[in-house]
């Protein structure tokens, strides 16, 4: 009997050591640190199971097959979202469950800036290899009706801003999204813009921003520019602006304007048309869209590049001429 109770007492005493040791390793386990120096970019693919993520860690070097990972996996292994996920220096090994089952994936970047044309923003969109192509091929038409905007022209519909995804999202979402946010902010300029201007509508506020865009970069400039425009449009005087001029010809142009051009008429040619050509020219920011609505009080009808990324504004032509001869020809 005795020698029974010493066997028990040395086995409980055994199973205890034995748990004290599990328990300590699980401890060491919970509490180290998988990736204790700079961060690493770990991609979780659709129906990654647990023992692939653990093949994956093996891989960068953050961890090593063994039980505690088993019991993990056990015990939250059907938890994991797919995505692209930031591992940051220092991370434990509940941090990063807790990283991979709530989804927090790494959030990437695009700008989008005032100015581009819808040409160069679906040529950065394909070729930014974060995004899953899905608008490449789509014409300017087909893209329009899957946005809900079917018969709208497409130039200029989509708001310039910084943008976040997802690796993996499509550019057809990040299209929507920038055309949403284009809508939001037209609609709320075109509700409050000053009375009285001559646009017939928000796609008449949309085109003239995207001009006042393309002819400054300067902000103070913005209201003044459009305010050179919307006297000249009240007035039943042509734009006669260089801007309109070069998308209308397109891929012919070879990067220098010639007085052909001026005089060679195509419906954003506003030297031989009148009024606002057919469809903006490029993609207007906030600033250009406000700048239409709100064009400042003045009586300059023309203006010309100083050089210096501003310009001289002139009441009468023979202003004009002379600031001309100052600052174009004067260059020569």
């Amino acid at each position: 009997m005795r020698l029974f109770l010493l066997i028990v007492l040395s086995l409980l005493t055994l199973a205890g050591l034995f748990a004290a040791l599990v328990w300590r390793d699980w401890n060491r386990f919970q509490a180290a640190t998988i990736n204790p120096d700079g961060e690493l970019i770990l991609w979780l693919a659709p129906g990654t199971n647990f023992p692939a993520l653990v093949r994956d860690l093996e891989r960068l070097g953050l961890a090593s097959q063994g039980w505690p990972w088993r019991v993990v996996g056990r015990l939250h292994g059907a938890d994991l979202k797919a995505g692209e996920y930031t591992i940051a220096a220092g991370t434990t090994v509940p941090r990063l469950l807790e990283t991979l089952q709530r989804g927090q994936t790494r959030q990437h970047r695009l700008t989008i800036v005032e100015g581009w044309t819808l040409a160069r923003l679906r040529d950065e969109l394909a070729d930014d290899p974060r995004l899953r192509p899905l608008a490449g091929g789509l014409s300017e038409n087909e893209l329009m009706a899957e946005l809900g905007c079917e018969g709208c022209f497409a130039e200029g519909r989509f708001l310039p801003e910084t943008y976040f995804f997802k690796r993996g999202d499509s550019d057809l979402e990040l299209l929507e999204r920038a055309h949403r946010a284009m809508n939001s902010a037209l609609e709320s300029i075109w509700a409050g813009r000053q009375a009285d201007l001559p646009l017939q509508s928000v796609d008449d506020l949309l085109v003239l921003a995207s001009i006042i865009e393309r002819e400054t970069g300067q902000d103070g400039e913005r209201a003044q520019v459009a305010g050179v425009f919307v006297r000249r449009l009240q007035i039943g005087m042509r734009l006669q602006t260089d801007p309109t001029v070069i998308y209308g010809l397109g891929d012919d142009f070879q990067g220098r304007l010639r007085r052909v051009h001026l005089r060679t008429d195509h419906p954003w040619n506003t030297y031989t048309r009148h009024g606002l050509p057919p469809t903006p020219i490029a993609l207007p920011g906030r600033s250009s869209l406000y700048a239409a609505a709100h064009p400042a009080d003045g009586t300059a009808l023309y203006f010309v590049a100083r050089g210096d990324g501003t310009h001289q504004f002139s009441d009468t032509l023979e202003e004009h001429n002379a600031a001309v001869n100052r600052y174009i020809r004067g260059r020569r």
